[in-house]
């Protein structure tokens, strides 16, 4: 590399000639057609002293990668300019000659302004009579006009930059030799080469590599290099992927090769071996946004990100600039998405239900205490190329020229937004209930007679509801089976209907839309919002069986929130964000977490959402289970449930560990009430979940969940009156007087020595949970067997209340 000269005697030189150039010179050489009388040389030299010298550098807008949670694994890349600005050390020598020799030969020598070559210029346009001549640009100029476009703020600084006019060639050379006393020839090549246009999308050495080579630069060849050096003067023209383009890329290349020999910088030999070498473009333009994720699978994550970042405020005022701050601010983002799990849950996906049906089955996994967003999966392409999607089912939407969602979409199907407001899950919003009333000091041993078909107490039949009795609405248990005494524990492994309905009169159906608002349920349908507004939902007693509509995100964070022992955490897309100096941004990726309900209710509501799922341990109240097989594929502790919507609308399981939680349905996304066998949407929900739970867990450590406090257990309990061999009126007064709901069993009586009709005992009996229901049992005369003597403590006594040993078990049912 040759030595700059930076002596005074120098620069005062290149000022004065530059001075005498601007006037007659540089219109002459640049301009030949222009008139150059109105330009004289000492109006040239006193308007060139005056020009301004500083030269704002901005950073050009920069590349930014999204990478899996690994921090290696390549999701997207988002982009306006595919550019990312790399360190002179970074660049082979190759390169750097190639460069010079292309455009600058005497860059090492001149002080940002060539005068051998502008008179060179000057007399090839006075002898070609080529009106648009020969530009005489160094790299120093041509960098300085491209840092002045960048730094443009208006259309008209940006046409001040780019004009074909003597004056800015004039500015260039004032501004270029001011540049080259602030920054070294090594730190003005480097900016040069990452800032020029390369064609194809590609701007700077980096991306240029890239995209035509499919290679980071430090690994270009002699032939590649030359190329490359060759592209900035006429990208467009020179473009080797095109046909008309390749032949004089070629041309521009043997150019190169040759002034590198001229130069010394290479053999002729070198130059002959470079030259013969076939011409061999292996990369492809930079894929961009998440419609071009590297794995189209990824694209569902990579869109809930784009949302995600288009809603932080600390990107910008609104979502236009926020997509700008992304596409140029050369981010590295480490997101929080799991290969291996996100991989899991697509095969599991496909392999239940395959791309190109009609129904999705929809698969979202979080982590508990993080709020990392794991996966999303689902049987549906992720792509705006709806050609082949066939019309909607909704008429209105088909008149509308829309299309059904499948095979292709970019609907946030797993995280909501936009026109999707999510799908009914059924019962897993009995988990709400059941934590209002724990928070409500009703324990897991509360008990409940559940009946077939129960009618409400409070809550009217709406006039589209099938389960009514006259003016009340009724709504009925899967199976015969659920009837009977049962408590949270059996409650909620069995799905009663029947069960939670009383439980939430007691409650009030507004704390329960409250526990699930605290835990991330959104309830986007406008349809939800108006039940909700009206009296704060007192009166929505269907909303405990699942009725409103969410999301399996939303619906896997709630259980991973009981999980994380009520720490809820909002879904989160990024790891870690490091800035184009970087520089780790902190504040905007840190977890949001926030206690939405206290521990030890939600380690109560974790023991008795283990029932469904068969885990053993806990406090041991459960009695069979709607999925009771999913804790032997998994292996490790889970809790969770099971779900279907009215007609089967739905099918969904959602289950927790203490590592992961995952949600999956089956709906028809473009019309959601669409019926199913509920066999089939069950199956596939539960396989599909439980096998990416499975996989998940594949070498974790086996993490159980801690028992709750006795008191959630058992709760206050209260001595039930002994009201054996006494009227059935009597025997209620008593019971209700001691504060307990009272169901008299009228169509099975019992052998007892008591007289026929009266009551022959309670179940449970001894004592039980305040408030709880309290079954009389009305004797059929002396039999056999004489009537159970009162018992008390433990969890109520009795059969079937939930305590060990107590009860029958009941095999799965539906829901």
């Amino acid at each position: 590399m040759r030595k700059r000269d930076h002596n005074i005697f120098t620069n005062a030189l290149s000022l004065l000639v530059c001075g005498v150039l601007a006037g007659v010179v540089v219109a002459a050489a640049v301009f030949p057609a222009v008139a150059v009388g109105a330009l004289s040389a000492k109006a040239g030299a006193d308007s060139f002293a005056s020009l301004p010298a500083s030269l704002e550098v901005p950073t050009p807008p920069q590349i930014s990668y999204l990478y899996a949670r690994d921090g290696q694994t390549l999701i997207a890349t988002f982009y306006d300019e595919n550019r990312h600005d790399i360190d002179l050390s970074d660049v082979p020598q190759v390169m750097r000659d190639a460069i010079i020799a292309a455009e600058d030969q005497r860059f090492y020598e001149h002080n940002g302004v060539d005068i051998q070559g502008v008179f060179r210029a000057f007399l090839a346009n006075q002898s070609s009579g080529d009106a648009t001549g020969q530009g005489a640009s160094t790299l120093t100029m041509q960098y300085v006009r491209q840092a002045l476009t960048y730094g443009a703020t208006s259309p008209k600084d940006v046409l001040a930059a780019t004009e074909s006019t003597p004056e800015r060639k004039v500015r260039e050379m004032r501004q270029a030799i001011a540049l080259e006393k602030k920054l070294t020839k090594d730190q003005i090549l480097q900016n040069y080469l990452n800032i020029a246009a390369f064609g194809n999308g590609a701007y700077g050495i980096y991306a240029a590599s890239q995209v035509y080579f499919n290679k980071e630069p430090k690994d270009l060849t002699l032939a590649e290099a030359a190329l490359l050096a060759g592209l900035p003067k006429a990208p467009t023209a020179f473009d080797p992927t095109t046909e008309s383009g390749r032949p004089q890329a070629l041309a521009r290349r043997t150019y190169v090769l040759n002034q590198m020999v001229e130069l010394g910088m290479i053999s002729r030999q070198q130059a002959d071996l470079a030259n013969a070498e076939p011409l061999e473009v292996t990369g492809t333009r930079t894929p961009r946004d998440c419609t071009q994720a590297l794995v189209n699978h990824w694209g569902f994550f990579c869109d809930f990100f784009y949302r995600w970042w288009l809603e932080q405020e600390e990107f910008g005022v609104d979502a236009l600039s926020r997509a700008s701050k992304l596409k140029s601010g050369g981010y590295r983002i480490t997101s929080t998405l799991d290969v291996a799990i996100q991989d899991s849950a697509k095969r599991n996906v496909e392999a239940q239900l395959p791309t190109g049906q009609k129904d999705a089955l929809m698969l979202a996994a979080i982590q508990p205490g993080t709020g990392y967003v794991r996966a999303m999966a689902t049987n549906r392409n992720f792509s705006v190329d709806d050609r082949d999607n066939p019309p909607n089912e909704i008429p209105e939407k088909a008149a509308l020229g829309l299309k059904a969602t499948y095979p292709n979409t970019t609907n946030p199907l797993m995280s909501g937004g936009g026109d999707v407001v999510g799908y009914k899950m059924g019962s897993t919003f009995k988990l709400f209930t059941m934590i209002a009333a724990l928070e409500n000091g009703y324990p897991l041993d509360f008990t409940i007679q559940a009946r077939s078909p129960y009618v409400s107490r409070i809550y009217p039949a709406g006039p589209t509801d099938i389960a009514r009795c006259g003016d009340r609405w009724c709504p009925r248990n899967a199976s015969a089976s659920m009837n009977g005494s049962r408590n949270m524990w059996t409650g909620f492994g069995l799905s009663v209907n029947t069960y939670f309905v009383p439980l939430l009169e007691k409650v009030g159906a507004e704390k329960a839309i409250n526990v699930a608002q605290r835990l991330g349920i959104k309830f986007r349908s406008s349809k939800d919002r108006d039940n909700i507004a009206e009296n704060g939902g007192h009166l929505w007693g269907a909303f405990t069986l699942g009725v409103s509509d969410t999301v399996p995100l939303e619906l896997a964070n709630a259980y991973a929130t009981v999980a994380a022992d009520g720490i809820y955490c909002e879904p989160m897309p990024v790891e870690e964000l490091i800035d184009v100096h970087g520089e780790p941004v902190t504040d905007v990726v840190e977890p949001r977490c926030t206690e939405a309900i206290k521990p030890e209710v939600a380690r109560a509501a974790a023991d008795a959402a283990r029932c469904p799922l068969g885990t053993p341990g806990g406090t041991g109240g459960c009695r069979g289970g709607t999925a009771s097989g999913i804790y032997r594929i998994i292996g490790h502790p889970v809790i969770g449930k099971t779900g279907t919507a009215d007609q089967n609308w739905t099918g969904t399981l959602v289950v927790s560990s203490k590592h992961l939680a995952v949600a999956a349905t089956v709906a028809n996304p473009d019309r959601p009430e669409t019926p199913h066998s509920y066999e089939r949407s069950a199956t596939l929900a539960n396989n599909a979940a439980a096998y990416t739970m499975r996989d998940a867990h594949e070498g974790l450590p086996v993490i159980d969940f801690e028992r709750p406090p006795q008191s959630l257990v058992v709760g206050v309990k209260v001595a039930i009156p002994d009201v054996r061999c006494r009227s059935e009126q009597d025997a209620v007064a008593a019971i209700q007087r001691a504060g307990f709901d009272v169901y008299v069993e009228k169509t099975q009586k019992v052998a007892s020595p008591c007289p026929p009709n009266t009551v022959a005992g309670t179940e449970p009996s001894g004592s039980t949970s305040k408030g709880s229901t309290v079954t009389v049992l009305l004797s059929a005369g002396p039999g056999d067997e004489p009537p159970p003597p009162p018992t008390g403590g433990g969890r109520g006594g009795g059969s079937n209340n939930g305590g060990p040993g107590t009860g029958p078990v009941v095999p799965p049912t539906s829901n």
